[in-house]
């Protein structure tokens, strides 16, 4: 349930005294809850508003999908990569999907190590890192070792601790209420 409201406001500015401007972040945004994409894609918007070169990379997702976000993305300048072929429940080839996952995280190194991008979201990479698909330290090693101007949002549940430690801002969306336990399927425009 959510938490109980505060019967008061906050009356002291709860930010440390002394505030830097960082040169770039790392963003991960976790758990069961909606909106770790969705929240990664307002960030995507805030980049363009700012006239930042923006790149996406799914990890799961299918480029068939046609999600609204790639849409408005790439009417706006994303470059956008979908490398995945969809739910693993869906799959008929795990150990290609293995194999698709591997290759993807090899091309998404390659667009972060470029320093092309000022904002790089790879989204469901989480999944990639929890079922071993890729090398872990591999990832949080290059994450750390960006080009100083490459921000990158990284999405997905069950965020490993080694990303979690990694990054500088770190949000887990939790599942109060679903409209799939429901009966609900996926609406177009909410949920892609």
């Amino acid at each position: 349930m959510p938490n109980e409201p505060i019967q008061t406001p906050i009356e002291t500015d709860p930010r440390p005294r002394e505030l830097t401007t960082p040169k770039s972040l790392l963003l991960v945004h976790t758990g069961h809850g909606k909106g770790k994409s969705s929240s990664a894609f307002g960030v995507m918007m805030r980049g363009i508003a700012r006239g930042w070169n923006v790149c996406v990379v799914q990890f799961i997702k299918s480029g068939d999908w046609n999600v609204g976000e790639e849409k408005i993305g790439r009417q706006m300048g994303v470059e956008w990569h979908s490398f995945g072929s969809g739910f693993t429940w869906d799959s008929a080839n795990l150990e290609l999907d293995k194999q698709l996952a591997r290759d993807s995280w090899y091309r998404a190194k390659n667009f972060l190590d470029s320093g092309r991008f000022d904002l790089l979201i790879l989204d469901e990479l989480t999944y990639l890192l929890t079922w071993a698909w890729v090398d872990e330290e591999e990832v949080v090693n290059s994450l750390t070792r960006r080009p100083p101007h490459v921000n990158v949002v990284v999405t997905g549940r069950d965020a490993p601790h080694r990303l979690i430690d990694a990054a500088d801002t770190v949000t887990e969306m939790r599942n109060v209420k679903h409209a799939y336990q429901a009966g609900f399927k996926a609406l177009r425009g909410i949920d892609y």
